[in-house]
């Protein structure tokens, strides 16, 4: 059985994967239970599992704790991944997928080209905004301070 930490953590990506696709319909007017399964959007994912699982150590164990000093340094480094690396890679993919539609465009002009049309796009959707990234962030801690009250001791 996995331990109370685990379970919030789990807990936090579970709520924030199913909140995306209330939050995409509030946005689009069209319900997407794919979001529920992807990367990017509101709210982040990561942001509120990392931080669950740190507001509630931070409760359980004190916020002076090495084990919450461990799990916010984990925290931080996740959501600066998931805002900086993990976005960056989704613009650069984006660039790629529009390089191969203009690529595509040329190669119908000029029918003496030769080109192999590739399978499907690359993903775009891999980070978040510094928005997303902090509306997961709340929705962890919340989530985390739900779970240490409801923790049996």
């Amino acid at each position: 059985m996995l331990n109370r930490a685990m379970t919030t953590a789990l807990l936090g990506i579970g709520a924030a994967q199913f909140l995306k696709v209330p939050i995409h319909y509030a946005e689009t007017g069209n319900w997407d239970w794919k979001k529920m399964f992807g990367s990017g959007d509101m709210p982040s994912s990561h942001s509120a599992a990392v931080t669950s699982l740190s507001s509630y150590i931070g409760l359980q164990r004190g916020f002076s704790s090495i084990d919450f000093g461990i799990s916010s340094i984990f925290s931080l480094i996740v959501m600066y991944d998931a805002m900086g690396i993990r976005w960056q890679a989704g613009q650069t993919a984006i660039a790629v997928n529009d390089m191969y539609e203009e690529l595509e465009k040329l190669v119908e002009q000029h029918p003496g080209m030769s080109y192999r049309k590739r399978e499907k796009e690359l993903k775009e959707m891999l980070g978040h905004m510094p928005i997303e990234v902090i509306g997961g962030a709340a929705l962890g801690i919340a989530i985390g301070a739900v779970s240490y009250l409801f923790d049996k001791k």
